[in-house]
């Protein structure tokens, strides 16, 4: 739990705070300012890696670890489900080069690193880029890569991109990535996994992709908000030859 503090709390109350978080088994973190701010107070801290919470993604054998201000997928279950149907959509092939767009912290882009080849991981925020690395070195994956860039036009030049890619992932925020899609598909990778949790941009971009050489070939819809009209949905477009 992270409590914004606009004032510096007294020595009682950062004690009632720290023994609520024994008696429910929570980590306490305090926010006097700005997000940078956010730190742990229980239990203690021996630095600021160790502030990290974490998540196993035990299919793949990996431990993620991320800031509690950090964006991550709020259900934990229906996560593992939708990174093994996105892994198994793809199909990665050892050799092949990956490419995974808004990446975030590697939650696509170390199961993909997993199946062999190399995997490019892509995120604007700088900070999350830093932890995708961390995550890496934390697994012991040493064939993927990650980089920060503007996702809002064309990536192409970019040194990263220059080499291609075979396949390509892509978890988009709401928003979607109409501008990207025009892109992407100028790779020519055999297969292309939109991941959305807007099914209205999904369809949109969905239009881009067929309209340059794709089609959809699967979707489908998962239950990560339950009690709310969100869904998240992911569809599977492949390269069309005809």
């Amino acid at each position: 739990m992270v409590f914004r503090n606009m004032d510096n709390l007294s020595d009682s109350d950062r004690a009632s705070l720290i023994e609520f978080g024994q008696a429910h088994d929570l980590h306490i973190y305090l926010q006097p300012k700005g997000p940078d701010t956010v730190h742990r107070i229980w239990p203690e801290s021996a630095g600021r890696h160790d502030e990290r919470l974490s998540y196993r993604l035990d299919e793949f054998d990996l431990t993620m670890k991320f800031h509690p201000m950090d964006f991550t997928q709020v259900n934990a279950g229906i996560n593992r489900t939708m990174v093994h149907r996105a892994v198994d959509w793809l199909d990665v092939q050892p050799g092949e080069r990956v490419l995974d767009l808004f990446c975030g912290l590697g939650n696509f882009t170390l199961p993909l690193a997993r199946k062999g080849g190399q995997v490019v991981g892509v995120e604007g925020d700088d900070a999350m880029v830093v932890r995708g690395r961390e995550n890496a070195e934390l697994n012991g994956l040493d064939n993927v890569a990650f980089h920060g860039a503007d996702l809002h036009g064309d990536f192409t030049g970019q040194s990263w991109a220059k080499e291609g890619f075979d396949k390509i992932l892509i978890d988009p925020p709401r928003s979607g990535a109409e501008e990207i899609c025009k892109y992407l598909t100028a790779f020519g990778a055999s297969k292309i996994v939109y991941v959305s949790c807007n099914p209205a941009t999904l369809a949109r971009d969905a239009g881009v992709m067929v309209r340059n050489g794709y089609r959809l070939v699967r979707a489908g819809v998962m239950d990560m908000f339950p009690h709310t009209t969100h869904v998240e949905s992911i569809a599977l477009f492949e390269r069309d030859s005809g």
